[in-house]
């Protein structure tokens, strides 16, 4: 039998409070387990579960910011103070430099993300 839910007023958004959707996408990404089921199980739309890991995992690795600038000759007549970060060159194209107060989790996420192991 079908079933047919008739809405009038405005139309209304549900909340889904973290704790929510933590539990779907538990069930979404456990083994065995589509996003397909879990979505039409607790009627949400794959694309909103997706959107909730993609947040989920923001926040678990967070994000620093990068600026590039171009190589400047160092003057030869100052001595410079020895830099507070941790600068490491890849294969002579990539320069990343990591600011010493930068958590160890975030560091090794950086580096991750540049494909270095």
């Amino acid at each position: 039998m079908s079933h047919v839910t008739l809405l009038t007023g405005p139309e209304r958004r549900r909340r889904w409070s973290e704790a929510d959707q933590c539990r779907i996408l538990a069930a979404a990404f456990a083994p065995g387990a589509t996003v397909a089921a879990a979505a039409r199980q607790y009627d949400v739309a794959t694309s909103l579960i997706y959107k909730w890991r993609r947040t989920m995992r923001a926040r678990e690795t967070g994000f620093a910011e990068v600026v590039v600038v171009p190589d400047e000759p160092v003057a030869a007549s100052v001595p410079a103070a020895p830099p507070a970060v941790i600068e490491l060159e890849i294969a002579g194209k990539v320069r990343l430099r990591i600011p010493l107060t930068t958590p160890p989790t975030l560091a090794a996420a950086m580096v991750k993300a540049l494909g270095v192991s």
